[in-house]
């Protein structure tokens, strides 16, 4: 009996600077996939013609990984007028029958109610219902036609958490499409865990003990709680520090990385906060493997990946409140108030007290179990939804 050929899923890039946990995530997802499911699914990356040769092209270095860069995926194309217009993005069509497309695998782009091909739509959080006023009306409303027209359009949908799941529900009560919820795990590749976590901490003239922050710079990720705390701590004559990194540009709110650093600077705490901008990815798991505990303020997640690279390491987390960070960690972390920088202050002295004075953390004995399960629940779930709409 001749084996099956593997499943060729088409995945759209997410540039790392307009997303980074969506970046990561598809990054992690091929490289396990190649791991713990050689042979099963093949990851075919499309690019558009102006994205980072770079970025791409480290993608493409993941074994099993087919790299497709075509002007249909230009995130200045007409394709996606064609996908509400008409009913399919006619250039991604013609790609993905190309390069004998088996699903696709829909991330903050729609192809079309028309589109030939069964599809998976995953939808990371639902982070404009809960937290509209974060949002311009343009920007609300375009987010949430995206979802409506994937529901109406028929996509099984992907969610990463049984708290995604319950607002699902909530906010679209009359859905009837498929819907599955696959936890996902991180697994950093060893060739990014060889730098020497001493090494990066002289390097950003770093004290040998510090919390980590490594949260892009969004008005969500809620780093003023952080600094407010820090301010508390400060008046008590408690000196922390805490290390942030990531990108310092949101979109949404010009100016609000400039304006918390004035903030900073007049609270006198230019040396208990300290922004890395960002740094490359060996750096940010030296730094999160020597950090005393990784902080995750966050109003919103649809399941963090921050979270996610902790858990790999076993480092302790301080965390916001959230169902979904509770689900996450199984109660196995700190939490505190998404609003209540006293609790977030007493949750650092305790744990600064606690601290050991030099720690380099190892991953843990039961990734290998959790990067195996969501490896599994992935394949299965690309392939039921591939059988179940047949290959058209």
């Amino acid at each position: 009996m001749a084996e099956r050929a593997p499943l060729r899923v088409a995945f759209t890039n997410i540039p790392h600077h307009l997303w980074a946990g969506g970046h990561n995530y598809q990054r992690n997802l091929f490289e396990v996939l190649n791991r713990y499911s050689p042979g099963t699914v093949t990851p075919v990356l499309f690019a558009g013609t102006k994205d980072d040769p770079e970025e791409i092209a480290a993608l493409a270095k993941i074994p099993a990984v087919d790299l497709v860069q075509s002007a249909a995926f230009d995130r200045t194309g007409t394709g996606p007028f064609g996908a509400l217009a008409l009913g399919r993005d006619a250039p991604a069509v013609a790609e993905f029958r190309a390069r004998r497309i088996d699903m696709v695998f829909e991330s903050a782009r729609f192809f079309g109610w028309r589109l030939p091909f069964p599809t998976i739509a995953w939808f990371p959080d639902f982070q404009h219902r809960l937290l509209p006023h974060l949002f311009s009306r343009r920007a609300y409303l375009r987010r949430d036609l995206g979802f409506r027209v994937q529901i109406a359009s028929g996509r099984h949908i992907m969610l990463s958490s049984a708290s995604a799941l319950s607002d699902l529900r909530r906010f679209y009560p009359s859905i009837s499409n498929g819907v599955s919820v696959v936890r996902f795990a991180t697994e950093p590749p060893a060739n990014l865990l060889t730098t020497q976590p001493s090494e990066v901490i002289d390097y950003y003239n770093l004290p040998q003990r510090y919390f980590y922050l490594p949260n892009q710079f969004w008005r969500h990720k809620n780093h003023q709680i952080v600094v407010d705390a820090l301010g508390l701590l400060k008046c008590r004559g408690l000196d922390v520090v805490v290390v942030a990194s990531g990108s310092t540009q949101d979109t949404r709110e010009s100016g609000l990385f400039e304006r918390t650093m004035s903030d900073v600077r007049s609270r006198g705490l230019e040396t208990n906060f300290k922004h890395l901008g960002m740094i490359p990815l060996d750096h940010v798991y030296a730094l999160l493997r020597a950090s005393t505990a990784l902080i995750n303020p966050s109003r919103c997640e649809g399941w963090s990946t921050t979270v996610e690279e902790a858990k790999s390491f076993g480092v302790p987390m301080l965390l916001s409140g959230l169902d979904v960070h509770r689900e996450q960690t199984v109660g196995k972390a700190r939490y505190f108030g998404v609003d209540d920088a006293k609790e977030l202050a007493d949750l650092i002295r305790d744990a600064a007290e606690n601290a050991p004075d030099a720690i380099v953390r190892q991953l843990q004995p039961d990734l290998d179990e959790r990067v195996r399960a969501f490896v599994a629940d992935f394949v299965h779930l690309a392939t039921e939804v591939a059988r179940g709409a047949g290959r058209r």
